[in-house]
């Protein structure tokens, strides 16, 4: 994990891990329900009236994804199961440090297994050709979203020129004619 710029005047560390490791668990929040609900469709699929018909190649993809979420609900949770290890230890920056890693692996497996499941759909559904188009779409749409973006925009806002604009736009808004 990069270290973090102290963002807020006058903030003691102990206060910014605090703030840190909320903010993380708002996060985990988030993709923990995506990741559940994903999951809980994966697991009832094979159940379905319609799942006998799919080729091996589709079931295959069916573990992948199935076996990614898997991964991802463990790496996103466990965090509070390290909570639960380390509660009244004092030891927050560690608790932070490795909320951060699994909550980014959890974010990368989750992608294995949505994008996956993307494919398993639409070669059910279409030909292998626009299929595999499709999914490789949406691979890039969440590419850029989950990674390209956050990368590109890590230093947000320290990118402020003489005027006080950023990116064209007026800090204050009582600068704008």
């Amino acid at each position: 994990m990069a270290e973090e710029k102290k963002s807020i005047p006058d903030e003691s560390e102990k206060k910014r891990w605090d703030r840190n490791f909320g903010d993380l668990l708002q996060e985990l929040r988030v993709a923990q329900t995506g990741v559940q609900i994903l999951f809980a469709f994966l697991l009832t699929l094979p159940f379905s009236s319609g799942f006998p018909k799919t080729t091996a190649f589709q079931k295959d993809t069916y573990v992948v994804a199935l076996i990614a979420a898997a991964f991802a609900t463990a790496m996103i949770i466990s965090p509070v199961a390290f909570h639960r290890a380390l509660f009244r230890q004092g030891r927050k920056p560690e608790l932070v440090r490795f909320a951060h890693r699994m909550a980014t692996g959890g974010l990368a497996f989750m992608l294995i297994s949505m994008v996956s499941s993307v494919l398993l759909i639409t070669d059910y559904l279409l030909s292998i050709g626009p299929a595999a188009i499709i999914t490789a779409v949406t691979a890039a749409w969440f590419l850029v979203f989950w990674w390209m973006l956050p990368v590109v925009r890590r230093n947000w806002g320290e990118d402020e020129d003489k005027d006080g604009f950023i990116d064209d736009v007026p800090k204050d808004s009582s600068q704008v004619d």
